[in-house]
């Protein structure tokens, strides 16, 4: 009989992508069942089976009465979820979000794997742990790891999406040097802002092209400046092949979630990561500090961010400098037999195994 997996999910795209990966991983060999927030929802579509366990926040202290009391309504209902469907795995990657379902997978004595895709190990999944068959994580070297829990620790290749496996190489029409900004479909106000000083300094220097992801808010207002700079450029909020605009870049600044830094590695894009400072337990931050430490990519912090010397940076970079190819040479080896193939047999075998 195939197991049925519930994979628990929701908020934010660094806790959906993992989510829809690893149900793509599993789909073909087990019966899954989705469930999310409604956050979360915008991420999915109608091919996965999705049911919504609206879990709050418990950041109010002044709700927390109430906010206990519904997630021990959603535990029941959980519990029931659980049971109508014979869940007899459940797969949680992480958050707040996934407390009812790990509860109520507790006490039915249900299989639960954790996914901690960042290098530093989240609060929930920190909570759970014990309860857990097993931890998949990228690096051994996950921060804030409880003593004496190593043995519970599976590492895999970085959870890509499968259609990055799949993309074709991009020829480039034009010999433009081509900056991608990833600020999040949410924006983020140092790359509206803060980077434009710079750009526009080079572009009287070197001709480039940038490919700038912001919020919807910001669109006008930052194709109105590179329109009036005569900046070749392309703007937008949101983009379902994200995968075929990212392999159009020589470089990607971005902020430092797991997903997006895993796919410009994958893809073979040196990165300058600006991580976001007020990230939980400043996990952004070591995301990034996991390439560094292979050397594949730069790290600037927020709070130091200097658009003169960030423009004179950038000009080296796009000369091609010695540092830049060294970092293109040194993601290509970090990605050696990463196959969509190598990650899905190893995810089979945690979950399989007695």
């Amino acid at each position: 009989m195939t197991n049925k997996v519930l994979i628990s999910t929701g908020g934010s795209g660094g806790h959906v992508i993992p989510a829809i990966t690893i149900y793509n991983h599993l789909k073909n060999t087990h019966e899954i069942l989705i469930s999310t927030d409604v956050r979360g929802l915008s991420y999915l579509n109608k091919n996965h089976n999705v049911v919504v366990i609206n879990t709050p926040k418990l950041n109010n202290y002044f709700l927390l009465p109430f906010s206990f009391l519904k997630i021990l309504f959603l535990t029941i209902k959980s519990f029931f979820l659980l049971k109508k469907n014979n869940i007899s795995i459940l797969i949680s990657t992480g958050g707040y979000m996934s407390l009812p379902l790990c509860l109520a997978a507790k006490i039915l004595g249900i299989q639960t794997f954790l996914i901690e895709p960042n290098m530093v190990l989240g609060r929930a999944n920190k909570f759970f742990l014990n309860f857990s068959k097993k931890l998949i994580c990228y690096s051994k070297e996950l921060i804030n790891l409880p003593a004496g829990t190593n043995q519970k620790l599976s590492t895999i290749k970085p959870l890509i999406r499968k259609e990055y496996y799949e993309s074709s190489t991009y020829l480039k029409k034009d010999n433009l040097f081509t900056i991608i900004i990833i600020g999040g479909s949410q924006g983020a106000k140092i790359f509206d802002k803060l980077l434009n000083k710079s750009f526009l300094n080079i572009s009287k220097k070197v001709s480039l092209k940038i490919i700038h992801q912001t919020s919807e808010k910001n669109i006008n207002f930052l194709r109105n400046f590179y329109s009036e700079n005569n900046i070749e450029s392309k703007v937008f909020s949101f983009e379902h092949n994200l995968n075929e605009i990212l392999k159009q870049g020589d470089l990607c600044i971005t902020r430092a979630g797991a997903s997006s830094l895993a796919e410009l590695s994958f893809l073979n894009i040196p990165f300058v990561a600006i991580p976001l400072p007020s990230s939980k337990d400043n996990h952004q931050y070591e995301n990034a500090k996991y390439y560094k430490k292979q050397d594949c990519c730069w790290i600037i912090e927020q709070e130091s961010f200097d658009d003169q010397k960030f423009g004179k940076f950038l000009l080296e970079l796009i000369n091609k400098s010695e540092d830049y190819l060294r970092k293109k040479n040194n993601l290509q080896k970090l990605n050696y037999q990463n196959t969509w193939n190598n990650v899905n047999q190893k995810i089979l075998k945690i979950i399989n195994e007695n």
